[in-house]
């Protein structure tokens, strides 16, 4: 935030003017900026963060924040073909434009990873249609494990910041963060 890569709003945080204007820069010169803001997430979260972009029709996760008390989830799937199971995946493809996310969703077949998972075209495209501050799942990606995440953009680029806890845990104050 103090470098104006992120912007703290009273719903969350947006990329902030640094991010745009590094937009046309190497993604890799940005994240040691970004790294901190990842970690101290984590810490006050105390859940694993997670930075995601789509980048080139894909999904791509740029990086995660985790540690001995902040599990990463164990990403047995491929992310770039479970946008439809994780709160990261989801508050992309809500961020992009319809041609854009119709384009992702007719080259991923919408696996079934746990019993949560939305394998229906139509309800997924109804949840897209939603679009919330924080996206919430509740073990639709991993059996135990809930994520919360917000679209961010900067021009052109649509990411997400993510969290991901115990689903036993309350996510109210990550929801409030976040």
């Amino acid at each position: 935030v103090f470098e104006g890569y992120l912007s703290k709003t009273g719903d969350g945080y947006l990329l902030g003017p640094a991010a745009s204007q590094r937009q046309r820069s190497s993604l890799q010169q940005m994240l040691p900026r970004v790294r901190p803001v990842l970690r101290s997430l984590r810490d006050e979260l105390g859940g694993a963060t997670y930075l995601s972009i789509y980048d080139h029709g894909e999904i791509r996760l740029v990086d995660i924040a985790d540690g001995p008390s902040a599990p990463a989830v164990d990403l047995w799937v491929g992310v770039h073909e479970s946008g439809h199971a994780t709160a990261f995946g989801k508050a992309i493809l809500a961020g992009l434009t319809q041609d854009q996310r119709a384009d992702y969703i007719d080259r991923h077949d919408l696996f079934d990873l746990t019993p949560n998972t939305i394998t229906n075209r139509g309800a997924l495209e109804r949840s897209l249609k939603t679009t919330p501050t924080v996206w919430s799942d509740s073990e639709k990606y991993l059996l135990g494990t809930s994520c919360l995440a917000t679209t961010i953009s900067a021009g052109e680029t649509v990411g997400a910041i993510a969290v991901s806890l115990p689903s036993h845990r309350p996510v109210t104050h990550a929801q409030a963060v976040i």
